[in-house]
């Protein structure tokens, strides 16, 4: 029988504000200060185990001792992922549910999004060119919310654009905010969802048609094993669960047109290599930026890993952030190499910047294909298809920011 351990633990009643103050690098602060990649804390008032690193993913993502139900906080719900979707199932159910999500994966869908946002960037430059700046993460925003819809087949109306992108990106804007912030993220969730509600209605309703193989389609037909439809407001909730992840790859088009800016011999290195080097930068980047800082799980039965005992009931969080900077996984962490990527044999549990383990049973975000791809397309525009001028402006990025960019957004002017 494995000898039991005593878990490292942060003194203290609670540590919300801590997390608040620290942001991303919360988990990992402890997890050197402690040596340990498992600590125990408190957070919101509860018990809370704390873990990064491989083998602790690997732990995490095992669906026979976490469950995902009851682990995500009402703040999140209420804004980021809507209630009733796929992230908060477990089980035959999250299996299930995460088929109608990758089917939508197919060849043929994953080009029908190539095309689309090549069509909107082509449509989107020729604004540009007419403005003397532009800030790019606002711009990428709208741009990838009008791709989003377009793909998903859901009508977007040009007097509506503003309109929708300010409630679905708020979404993902507004979690971890306080006051005005948080409630205007709240706001825009409860409008998007009834705007995609009424949408499914009149599908099922034979209204409006939507075309087969986009998500409206899928979610709005989509039948259970008793001939059921999904619930209306489930189904909205998870058509949104397309949209809103897609316009938040806005993130990292930013961080693309930073990273460029700051580091111009990649340019060169991304203009004579072979189109390999396009995924080595982009998984780069999405290894070495901030992205999602944590996953939450609660423990299904008591066991013991490593001769720690993890209690029934007991919220466990996945230090997401620390893992893609776990120095005993990555040489030099802190320095921006997409090389490290041309020989890189990690697994599912290494690299996890929109979560970790298989897509079909696990929690790995489903998006994450068409993520790399709308990445790839940027950087091959910013680098050989359009020239710009950077003005003066704050670069720095904020870890207490959940999620996190450039201050500025990053400010482009005279574009070509």
């Amino acid at each position: 029988m494995e000898d039991k351990k005593v878990m490292p633990f942060e003194k203290g009643l609670e540590h919300g504000l801590d997390f608040l103050a620290e942001g991303y690098k919360y988990i990992l602060n402890r997890r050197i200060s402690l040596q340990s990649d498992i600590f125990e804390t408190r957070l919101l008032g509860q018990k809370a185990i704390c873990m990064g690193g491989e083998e602790a993913a690997s732990l995490f993502y095992d669906t026979d001792k976490f469950k995902r139900d009851g682990a995500m906080p009402n703040r999140v719900q209420q804004t980021l992922v809507g209630k009733g979707g796929v992230q908060s199932l477990d089980g035959f159910e999250h299996t299930q549910r995460k088929q109608l999500f990758m089917s939508l994966m197919s060849k043929e869908n994953l080009e029908r999004m190539d095309k689309e946002i090549e069509y909107q960037l082509e449509k989107a430059v020729e604004k540009w060119k007419e403005q003397s700046e532009i800030i790019l993460y606002d711009e990428a925003k709208e741009l990838l919310v009008k791709a989003a819809c377009a793909w998903a087949g859901v009508p977007l109306q040009q007097e509506e654009i503003k309109r929708r992108t300010e409630q679905i990106t708020s979404m993902f804007e507004s979690p971890m905010a306080f006051g005005p912030s948080h409630w205007r993220g709240r706001n825009g969730r409860n409008l998007a969802e009834k705007w995609i509600r009424d949408l499914i209605r009149q599908v099922r309703n034979s209204e409006i048609q939507a075309e087969e193989h986009t998500a409206l389609y899928t979610f709005s037909q989509h039948k259970d094993a008793k001939g059921e439809f999904l619930p209306v407001k489930v189904a909205a909730v998870e058509i949104l669960n397309i949209i809103r992840p897609i316009s938040a790859i806005s993130i990292y088009i930013s961080f693309i047109a930073l990273t460029l800016h700051q580091y111009p011999e990649l340019k060169e290195k991304i203009k004579t290599r072979n189109s390999q080097y396009y995924q080595y930068f982009v998984q780069e980047v999405r290894r070495f930026y901030p992205f999602f800082p944590i996953q939450g799980a609660i423990v299904k039965k008591d066991f013991t890993w490593k001769g720690y005992e993890f209690k029934k009931g007991t919220l466990t969080i996945l230090d997401l952030y620390g893992t893609n900077h776990d120095p005993k996984l990555w040489e030099n962490p802190s320095l921006f190499q997409p090389e490290r990527f041309e020989n890189w044999k990690g697994s599912p549990f290494s690299f996890i910047p929109q979560g970790g383990g298989d897509y079909l049973s696990g929690h790995r975000c489903a998006g994450e294909w068409i993520t790399i791809r709308i990445m790839k397309i940027f950087l091959n525009y910013f680098v050989n298809e359009l020239k710009f001028e950077v003005p003066p402006q704050d670069f720095s990025y904020r870890f207490n920011r959940m999620p996190t960019l450039p201050v500025d957004g990053f400010i482009m002017k005279n574009i070509q």
